[in-house]
């Protein structure tokens, strides 16, 4: 078939459990959609929620992405598929070898978790995070104005620096290191040379300080400073970007026939999950776009901004739309938190009804809240980024309920997105729309309902479950022409709104003074870390 006829792409969303996947055409009608569970990372390997320690191997994503392709390319003819691209979370990196494969591929290091890609929520390098802190600090370098001020142990140099001390032969087999998204693309294109592997924007941007206005990444004086072995990155790293949407390349034979696709398919530059899903979603400047899912991604875009933002944690051009300024902050855990009550309540093996639970925490909104909760149970991420705090619970008697403490930590979510709103207004950006997307958007309508009377706005949902993968066939359409660019590609392919949740003008005064409980409880927190 001529590729003036293939009118169908492929966008795949590689989230923390799973592989998402959906075939849309260059209109923006669903065909199909898909989904595989990480089959390792689901039999619990690798990960120990103790240590904050997640690893994830290749394998993991190869498979699933396999089966969600093969699945998607069945779904119709499958010679009318123009391209494909990814989006993956991030800062997931992992050491690569001198022949262009993820190191977990050699046998050597095939059950080595530092030899893996290092999760996002990984947050094993604190000590290493802080030392780049204080270095940056002490160099009195802008490194860190675009990133609140603070650079995280979710992020790219922290995670690579631990793997640098504490995995010596690791480190020694490693030609670069590369984000997930960037290494799936080179895997896809056949690329064997490190030198050669295309980087995303948005990933450099927001996780490895890479910022236009010094010449690519930090110098190789200043990473020295931190540890010398920091300082021989650079030649192996890059100095150059390339933005969402740009041609990659086509699939090799090996792969096309995996997925039961032409060779012919184009592959395009992705970007990260959250990022992803603002493109997926329509965002412009003026909305505030919420992804709820693991965790929470809060993303504004502005055509200019001559200011910095303090206590966010990004800030750069055109991570999420060409031409733009690019805003992140966000909340280290939300689904997570919700996930770790739900183990609680069934242990040691009952089942919980979580429609149940819901709707009985929904009767108890216009009670008399007993039960308060502060959101940092992975650490803060923003405003001003702390991974020392912890979550908290208080109001707690004998008579308190499972229902009380869910509510309790759905306010909490839901003021730890009102503290970011508050930061955004406060340094002159407008937002005149919210939109959410993610999973536990789509599934708690009580979380919206909060969110909406925390902010005292609307909260519009997205008619789609899938944006992030959206936003990544998006890339897609504009990397094989279907879209010249990616505000085209928005406006032929992003979804409505399914709902609407207003504000309860009745909720105002109660809500104001929760928030002040919830903002006294974190003040508590932050000193007993001190």
């Amino acid at each position: 078939m001529d590729m003036n006829e293939r009118d169908l792409v492929i966008g795949l969303d590689f989230g923390s459990d799973s592989v998402r996947g959906v075939l849309v055409d260059a209109g923006g009608s669903l065909v199909a959609t898909e989904s595989c569970p990480y089959p390792r990372w689901n039999d619990g390997k690798w990960r120990d929620d103790g240590k904050a320690m997640y690893r994830q191997h290749p394998l993991d994503y190869f498979e699933a992405m396999t089966q969600v392709v093969r699945v998607l390319a069945g779904a119709a003819d499958a010679s009318r598929v123009a391209g494909i691209a990814v989006d993956t979370t991030g800062s997931t990196p992992s050491a690569v070898g001198a022949d262009g494969k993820a190191l977990a591929l050699d046998p050597a290091f095939a059950e080595d978790p530092d030899a893996m890609f290092v999760l996002w929520k990984d947050h094993t390098a604190i000590p290493e995070a802080e030392e780049i802190n204080r270095a940056a600090r002490a160099a009195g370098v802008e490194y860190l104005d675009y990133c609140g001020g603070t650079y995280s142990e979710e992020w790219f140099f922290a995670k690579i620096l631990r793997i640098m001390r504490r995995a010596p032969r690791v480190a020694a087999a490693a030609a670069t290191y590369a984000e997930c998204g960037d290494y799936i693309v080179a895997e896809l294109t056949g690329v064997t040379d490190p030198r050669r592997i295309l980087r995303n924007r948005c990933a450099a941007s927001h996780k490895a300080l890479w910022s236009a206005r010094w010449h690519g990444l930090p110098d190789r004086g200043f990473l020295s400073r931190i540890d010398p072995r920091l300082g021989t990155l650079p030649e192996r790293l890059y100095c150059d970007t390339v933005y969402a949407g740009t041609y990659a390349g086509t699939l090799t034979p090996e792969w096309a026939a995996r997925f039961g696709l032409d060779p012919q398919v184009k592959v395009g530059v992705g970007a990260m999950d959250a990022h992803s899903g603002a493109v997926g979603a329509g965002i412009r400047p003026g909305m505030l776009l919420k992804a709820v899912g693991t965790s929470g991604s809060d993303l504004l875009v502005a055509p200019g901004y001559d200011r910095v933002v303090p206590g966010i944690c990004g800030q750069a051009e055109g991570t999420i739309l060409p031409g733009m300024i690019a805003f992140e902050a966000g909340q280290a855990a939300v689904g997570d938190v919700f996930a770790w009550f739900r183990r609680l309540l069934e242990y040691p093996g009952a089942k919980v009804d979580l429609k149940r639970l819901e709707a009985d925490a929904v009767r108890l909104l216009d009670a008399p809240a007993k039960v308060a909760a502060i959101d940092f149970f992975a650490g803060r991420r923003t405003p001003f980024c702390d991974p020392h705090l912890a979550g908290a619970l208080t109001g707690l008697t004998l008579g308190t309920t499972a229902p009380e403490i869910y509510l309790a930590l759905q306010r909490a979510v839901a003021f730890g997105t009102r503290s970011i709103y508050e930061n955004y207004l406060a340094n002159g950006l407008g937002i005149d729309e919210v939109r959410v997307i993610g999973g536990v958007a789509v599934k708690s309508p009580l979380l919206r309902q909060l969110m909406a009377d925390a902010l005292q706005t609307e909260i519009r949902l997205v008619d789609q479950e899938q944006c992030c993968a959206l936003g990544a066939a998006m890339f897609a359409a504009v990397a094989t022409g279907l879209h010249p660019d990616l505000p085209a590609a928005q406006r032929a392919m992003a979804p409505g709104v399914k709902s609407v949740t207003s504000p309860d003008p009745a909720a105002k005064e109660h809500t104001d003074a929760l928030y002040r409980r919830y903002r006294e409880l974190a003040v508590c927190e932050e000193r007993r870390t001190k």
